[in-house]
Formats: C-alpha cells, sequence, structure tokens
C-alpha cells in the first residue's frame, strides 16, 4: 500500500461515515508542497510559534508520535486558512480540524522517515 492509500484510509477513518472527504489527502499534500505554505518546514515553525513544537518533533523524530487535538490544529493554522482549505474540501472547519489531528501526525511522520526534515523544497 502507498503512502497515499494509507493516508486517506486514515482520513477515511478519522471522518465520521457519510461526510465529504474526497480531496482532504490531495489538498494537505498540496498544502505541504506549497511554497505560500512553507512546505513541512513552514507547518514545524506554525507548531514552534504556537508553542507545539514537541509535538511536531515527535512527528519527524523516530520515536512515538504525540497526539494532537483539533483545537491545536486550529489554532496552528489559524481560521482563515483552516476556512478555506474546509470549503475547498467540503467539510465544516471543525470536521477538517478533526481530520488533521488524526492524519498529520502520520502524515509527517511518513515524509521524515529518517527523523529529520527534507530539505526545503523537497
Amino acid at each position: 500500500m502507498g503512502l497515499f492509500d494509507e493516508i486517506a484510509g486514515k482520513v477515511t477513518s478519522a471522518l465520521a461515515a457519510g461526510q465529504p472527504q474526497a480531496g482532504l489527502v490531495g489538498h494537505v499534500m498540496d498544502y505541504l508542497n506549497s511554497p505560500q505554505s512553507g512546505g513541512l518546514q513552514g507547518l514545524v515553525g506554525a507548531f514552534e510559534r504556537n508553542g507545539l513544537g514537541h509535538i511536531i518533533q515527535s512527528w519527524v523524530s523516530t520515536g512515538a508520535n504525540l497526539p494532537v487535538s483539533a483545537s491545536q490544529i486550529q489554532s496552528v493554522l489559524g481560521n482563515g486558512q483552516l476556512q478555506a482549505l474546509a470549503a475547498r474540501v467540503g467539510l465544516s472547519p471543525d470536521q477538517l480540524s478533526q481530520g488533521l489531528a488524526s492524519v498529520l501526525p502520520h502524515l509527517v511522520d511518513h515524509l521524515t522517515p529518517d527523523g529529520s526534515l527534507p530539505p526545503a523544497g523537497q
């Protein structure tokens, strides 16, 4: 099973049955690959600026992943980004925050298999 399939499966299980989910993984990957967001490094920086660096560092490292809550996701992304992404995906901001809280630890963990961030732009 590929990374995309694994993440899609986690999103599917993270969101309640029957709620729209198509495109969520693609939008998250677009966000992480976007120069405007700063990519994975930008996400790490956003967590650190919000006092949650220890959480995202656990996802980057090779150890166990610490959990993140939907409210912590909201504080990191901010209402503007969260609402824009939720509108594109067809979820409410609360639903999206819950889904991201389930998916992001696994996604960041898979994107950093050696325990360190890839060089900027990769």
